[in-house]
């Protein structure tokens, strides 16, 4: 008995007869059989082209099709199909927020209480004298307090266009760009958010403000874990982050828990280094005094040796501190005083940390939450 020929219609024939589950239509009419069909003797071969690699149908179709060769074309036939699905899109690259900004460092806190917006606003102050271009973002959205340390509560916000965009103003002083939640809010009324109420507000602050070039974007952390710092990862890449801490075991035991979120694989942001606040009670006329009221430099050292991280300076408690927060001018101001020089001395740790942080370790990228 002589073999039947095979010839493209004759495939392409019986290709017509498999249908697409849920369509009506079959595989030749929907163009998935791709226009590469070898025909050598006995042996077939084409491709079937499919929407998504992820096709509930793909090893179905492809035994349907050659059940339908061997059926309405030849029975002896030899056939091999392959399976052709899209290339993955390539990935967006999503533009930085803030393009000009060089190094963004979250001042953090494990816990309320321990003088972390205090360290934030005088670091700034600090950092700027030392010529850097500074910003800092009060994103302690239910507690802040940068409009009352520069006395900027009363201060306008205005916007202006950049490259077709209105971008809110940061409010400068003493040579720090600033912008607070409590600059758009009644400060004589409780913040009651929802956390994306909260977070869309951040962003806002964020994305939507015309920060300009800065060498250094702090961001006064809100105390404790939450979804504000959660959206300050998927938003910025985090340089680096300090944790201010007291000499206080419940201080410490939750300094324990920031740097732990920190450094949660999913989070990954650099700990800089540890900020001993309060270390120490120092009478001002007496600056030779020192009276470890919260408890000594042993405490966090020890919490510092355990994850492998430096005491990047030690802050007296000194009464004028809250004097100078209260007047709106930061005490680092004051050049002759005791705590302004151990805030200079924090500026400059903090400048040698992010330099050396930048030559180990590649910059820190946003948390994607799409990946699992």
């Amino acid at each position: 008995m002589t073999e039947q020929p095979l010839y493209p219609a004759l495939i392409n024939e019986a290709l017509s007869t498999v249908r697409y589950p849920g369509s009506g239509k079959n595989i030749v009419e929907l163009g998935m059989v791709e226009d590469d069909l070898r025909i050598d003797g006995r042996n077939v071969s084409f491709s079937l082209i499919f929407s998504k690699s992820t096709d509930p149908f793909i090893k179905s179709i492809v035994k349907s099709a050659e059940t339908a060769i061997h059926t309405f074309a030849a029975p002896d036939a030899v056939v091999t199909v392959t399976v052709k699905t899209p290339a993955p899109a390539a990935p967006v690259e999503t533009p930085p927020a803030l393009p000009g900004v060089r190094n963004i460092i979250a001042v953090s806190s494990g816990k309320g209480g321990v003088g972390k917006s205090t360290v934030a606003a005088n670091l700034a102050v600090s950092l700027a004298a030392e010529g850097y271009s500074v910003g800092l973002l009060d994103a302690d959205i239910f507690g802040p307090s940068v409009p009352k340390m520069f006395d900027i509560e009363s201060e306008q916000l205005y916007m202006h266009e950049v490259d077709g965009r209105n971008l809110i103003i940061p409010v400068e002083r003493y040579g720090v760009k600033l912008l607070s939640i409590g600059l758009v809010i009644d400060p004589d009324k409780a913040a009651v958010w929802r956390g994306s109420m909260a977070s869309n507000a951040l962003k806002q602050l964020i994305e939507q403000a015309d920060w300009g070039e800065l060498d250094y974007f702090l961001i006064d952390m809100p105390p404790g874990t939450s979804d504000i710092h959660l959206t300050l990862v998927q938003t910025l890449g985090i340089t680096g982050a300090l944790v201010v801490t007291t000499p206080q075991q419940v201080a410490l035991a939750d300094a324990r828990k920031g740097i732990a979120m920190f450094r949660d694989p999913k989070i990954n942001v650099p700990v800089l280094g540890l900020v001993d606040n309060m270390a120490w009670f120092t009478p001002e006329k007496h600056p030779d005094e020192r009276y470890y009221i919260f408890g000594n430099d042993e405490s966090v050292d020890r919490l510092a040796a355990d994850y492998e991280v430096p005491v990047l300076t030690r802050i007296p408690l000194v009464a004028t501190v809250g004097d100078h927060n209260d007047a709106g001018s930061p005490v680092a101001l004051d050049e002759n005083s005791l705590t302004a020089r151990a805030f200079r001395h924090l500026a400059r740790e903090v400048i040698d940390a992010v330099d050396t942080r930048n030559n180990m370790l590649p910059p820190t990228v946003r948390v994607d939450v799409s990946k699992k």
